[in-house]
């Protein structure tokens, strides 16, 4: 004799309790202006003094008045931020999780997470890394952002893991807009054998894409501050790349460029100078 299966209460009142929670749990996703990821590079071709600059520089870029009133002019008032700082391809370091931002207080709070303790170099120069670390952190955000933007800086072109052109084009494809900004410092010693005199062409063409993509080319430290701060006056107040002021604002291609995108992992595997004993 067959047995007819009866539901069973207690298992099918837990499977609406789960699937109501999901519900409620997207239809109380924070909505804010711009969900912002700040991927600041650590690689070994930073001294420890051009690190304090970077990390001194956003701080004090988050707390000026001009970046304050951009977020509170904001639809919502408000954006989420977070702080990554990046090198090799698996070397990526969570120092500000998705924060709420919506005053000025908010701001120096922010900042002074960023003075609690120095940062951490490592080996090798993974863009690709950090825009999919990127695309990780923005799938953990409780946030719904109008728009999702990851602004990355770094001093080389990508030389270890996925192809950049490949890591952006995945976050462009779901609406997330990378922008950059290329320090365009001059380097020494070892870390100088890897420099990129076109790094800006490189950003341009390789990195840099998605909805108003732009970045600001650094070409001195002395010019960090004001470019981390108009760059994020620009992010926050969504109206693309302006007019520019002392520091050039350049928009993504529209089309191909002539830039090699895997040139950093050319320069990577041409090393031979490492072994030679007249260098």
């Amino acid at each position: 004799m067959s047995r007819s299966r009866r539901p069973r209460p207690a298992l099918h009142a837990g499977l609406l309790l789960t699937v109501a929670g999901a519900l409620c749990g997207s239809a109380q996703a924070e909505p804010v202006d711009v969900e912002l990821i700040l991927a600041v590079d650590v690689s070994l071709s930073m001294s420890p003094d051009e690190l304090a600059i970077q990390r001194d520089g956003y701080a004090a870029a988050l707390t000026h008045h001009d970046v304050v009133r951009a977020i509170e002019g904001g639809v919502h008032g408000k954006i989420a931020i977070a702080y990554v700082e990046w090198a090799g391809a698996d070397v990526q370091h969570v120092i500000v999780p998705w924060t709420i931002v919506a005053n000025a207080g908010d701001a120096r709070r922010v900042a002074e997470k960023l003075t609690l303790s120095p940062s951490n170099s490592a080996r090798r120069t993974s863009i690709s890394g950090a825009l999919q670390f990127a695309a990780d952190l923005f799938a953990e955000s409780v946030h719904r952002g109008m728009r999702r933007v990851v602004d990355v800086s770094g001093d080389g072109p990508n030389n270890q893991g996925t192809p950049v052109a490949e890591a952006r084009d995945a976050l462009v494809a779901r609406g997330i807009t990378v922008n950059g900004l290329p320090l365009m410092t001059t380097g020494a010693g070892y870390a100088g054998r890897f420099d990129l005199a076109e790094l800006d062409a490189y950003y341009r063409d390789c990195v840099i894409g998605g909805p108003g993509a732009f970045m600001v080319p650094v070409n001195d430290w002395s010019q960090f501050p004001e470019a981390v701060r108009r760059k994020l006056v620009l992010e926050l107040a969504g109206g693309g790349a302006g007019k520019a002021r002392s520091l050039p604002v350049v928009r993504a291609s529209v089309e191909p460029g002539g830039t090699d995108c895997l040139i950093g992992e050319k320069m990577w595997l041409n090393r031979s100078w490492m072994w030679d004993s007249d260098r």
